[in-house]
């Protein structure tokens, strides 16, 4: 029997947060137990075993994981996530196509020049608060980068709607309300962007929306306008929030001033420092399944149909595969074998056939231009703020945003 939690945990899973699972497995002495959260009976899994699991031998389906609360700001029905066998792989190839190293180099580009036009007007205002900042900045970034005009309101309302829809997608009753009423207004205005794209016609020379605008199923038959429209904000809404890593690397550089150093003077540790800060940061802290049909692992039986939930966050943290997890030590990526189930900050498993988030290598040329910013194209202070991470909220931030003051270009 799979070790069982009695009474129904969501409360507790709320008020814990990002340790919610991983303190149950050590106080049980196991990688799983089963628990209820919503009334609903659910299995919590971690480590790099139950990643492999999860994410290997085609075992879950993402359909009927998540609740709607939470689907409908971050996935929505019918997207590239909630889809299984040939429907995923030939829709998520799309995305593959569209996130190849040379498309990723030029969101890089257009994401530096944004940064470096916007530093006057911090040097201006003496005071931001680096994650309010970095909001219309990448959603600006991901707008130009995927063809999508935004003029100045467009770009106030998109920042705001794309934000809280990951802001929001672990809070219950209003804030959520709030949350899906502007994912519905901004999906809205990603079916008319879509739709004047079809109408106007598919130049040689194709955007990422235009792509996604000209896109054919497996049948043959073009995406209907709702779910071209799904995508196009499952393609822009991941880039607005690589700002949460981005802040938790600020964070890091003011933390270990020696890694600021080091990094201003040379790439060399450029990314095994990115890496640290994508698995130390807290992002999402677990991610759903429902098995697919029953099977059995470490001895216990998975019935067809059963919820379970992947300790992302725990698994990061796992001293079993990470020496001193709770250190921060970005040398224990200098040389790491690229395991794809140990590290999972945004899922694990193949890129290419699984659920894996393809904008992964996004994220990590995004954060690490962010850094080469920070250490060698500015110089700014950290006034006392409150830089303390509450791993009850999902998802967190230090919950100052990171105040700088006194910016200059240097």
């Amino acid at each position: 029997m799979i070790p069982r939690e009695p009474s129904d945990n969501s409360l507790a899973f709320l008020r814990e947060g990002y340790t919610f699972v991983s303190s149950r497995c050590d106080r049980l002495g196991t990688d799983l137990f089963e628990t209820r959260i919503m009334m609903t009976p659910v299995v919590c899994m971690r480590g790099a075993g139950a990643a492999e699991v999860f994410y290997g031998g085609d075992r879950f389906t993402r359909t009927g994981a998540l609740p709607k609360s939470v689907l409908h700001l971050l996935q929505d029905g019918g997207s590239v996530q909630a889809l299984d066998g040939t429907a995923h792989h030939h829709r998520k190839r799309l995305f593959l196509d569209l996130l190849t190293p040379d498309a990723i180099g030029r969101m890089v580009l257009i994401f530096g020049q944004l940064w470096q036009e916007a530093l006057p007007r911090w040097q201006a205002r003496r005071r931001i608060v680096l994650h309010e900042e970095l909001l219309p900045l990448l959603t600006r970034t991901a707008a130009i980068w995927a063809g999508v005009p935004l003029n100045d309101r467009d770009l106030a309302l998109r920042s705001r709607e794309l934000s809280a829809m990951v802001e929001h997608a672990g809070s219950l009753g209003p804030r959520n309300w709030w949350a899906r009423m502007l994912r519905n207004r901004c999906e809205r205005w990603a079916q008319d962007a879509i739709g004047r794209m079809r109408t106007d016609g598919i130049g040689p020379d194709v955007p990422a929306a235009q792509a996604l605008a000209a896109h054919t199923e497996s049948d043959g038959q073009p995406l209907p306008l709702s779910l071209a429209a799904i995508e196009l904000l499952n393609l822009l809404r991941p880039i607005v929030a690589i700002g949460r890593f981005i802040v938790f690397a600020a964070l890091a550089l003011y933390r270990y001033p020696h890694w600021r150093a080091a990094l201003a003077s040379g790439d060399g540790d450029l990314e095994p420092f990115v890496q640290e800060v994508r698995r130390t940061s807290p992002f999402f802290p677990v991610v759903g399944g429902r098995t697919r049909e029953a099977f059995e692992w470490q001895g216990k039986q998975f019935a067809e149909s059963r919820w379970v939930l992947l300790d992302l966050y725990g698994t990061n943290h796992d001293a079993r595969h990470w020496h001193e997890p709770a250190a921060f030590r970005p040398e224990r990526f200098r040389d790491w074998p690229g395991d794809p189930y140990t590290f999972v900050p945004q899922g694990g498993g193949p890129y290419e056939t699984g659920h894996r988030c393809p904008g992964e290598r996004t994220t990590i040329e995004i954060v690490k231009e962010a850094v080469r910013r920070l250490v060698r194209t500015m110089t700014y202070r950290v006034p006392a703020q409150d830089l303390t991470v509450s791993l009850s909220r999902m998802p967190t931030l230090p919950r100052s945003g990171f105040v700088m003051t006194d910016i200059r270009p240097s």
